[in-house]
């Protein structure tokens, strides 16, 4: 029998090679992964879902959001923390918004503009920390100022011109006219407010601090790495008992103790931080009605 040529056999040695990695890493290693996982870690290998009255109300592993259908907060659940994944904890979207500290200028939204993203703007991180603070200290009845925001809820940033040398022109570039710039002088030049359509850029990118403590915590105002996280900071549901509490009309100390009972230590006793699951607090409540 005439023997195949050489590049022929080689190319016959390579799909065999793939077939049967295909059969041992994709077919027979994940049989054996998920056999010993149904075995060992029934619950968390099932997805760990949670059952309320015969019927499935979420993961104890990904987070949800408790809000009404108009997207506000439903005022007798503790609420989770943002989440960049997707429309929120979409496990399909896992991932997070990957803005850093450093994006800290809008860009205005422009009615008059062309395309759509000019006409819907952009909304910098900064901005975002600022608005999910404010609207957090609403709810809960605190202050929501917090370092380099302003009171109306977005970052405190100017635009200073020129970028280089004595400032001959100020824009408070995340404030859209007719707005009061939270500054009104800075360096002895009077403070505009944004135009939207008008391009800063060229200016010096200046953050003010101001003197503002932050009361909201940084959980309830920044997304997870993952966008799933179920559980929120100690201090955030803390920060929520009072206002969960006046609404089921239960008492403050009936609702922190049950925190408390739902509250998981340090992974491995030292790594990371305490944290609080929100569906598994929220289930607790509702058996107390």
């Amino acid at each position: 029998m005439e023997r195949l040529p050489n590049t022929l056999r080689r190319h016959l040695a390579a799909v065999r090679a793939v077939a049967v990695l295909t059969v041992i890493l994709g077919v027979l290693y994940p049989l054996l992964v998920t056999g010993v996982a149904q075995v060992l870690l029934p619950h968390p290998a099932g997805g760990s879902i949670l059952r309320e009255d015969g019927r499935d109300v979420g993961s104890a592993l990904i987070g949800q959001s408790f809000t009404g259908r108009d997207g506000h907060p439903l005022t007798k659940y503790f609420q989770s923390r943002p989440s960049a994944a997707g429309d929120g904890y979409d496990p399909l979207a896992s991932g997070a918004s990957n803005l850093g500290p450093q994006d800290v200028v809008d860009r205005l939204p422009d009615p008059r503009g062309t395309g759509q993203a000019a006409r819907k703007g952009r909304v910098s991180l900064l901005t975002q920390v600022c608005a999910r603070s404010k609207a957090v200290g609403e709810l809960e009845g605190v202050s929501g100022a917090r370092p380099y925001c302003t009171a109306d809820g977005v970052g405190a940033v100017l635009k200073v011109f020129p970028a280089v040398g004595t400032p001959t022109r100020v824009v408070s570039a995340n404030q859209a006219c007719p707005a009061a710039p939270f500054l009104p002088v800075y360096q002895g030049v009077k403070v505009e407010c944004g135009k939207p359509g008008e391009d800063y850029a060229a200016g010096r990118t200046v953050p003010v601090r101001g003197d503002a403590r932050a009361v909201v915590p940084p959980d309830a105002v920044t997304a997870s790495g993952s966008g799933l996280d179920p559980h929120i900071s100690v201090a955030y549901a803390e920060l929520q008992a009072p206002r969960v509490a006046r609404e089921r009309g239960l008492d403050v100390h009936r609702v922190r103790a049950l925190i408390a009972e739902h509250t998981t230590g340090r992974a491995l006793g030292f790594m990371g931080e305490p944290g609080v699951n929100v569906l598994e607090l929220n289930l607790a409540l509702d058996r107390k009605r």
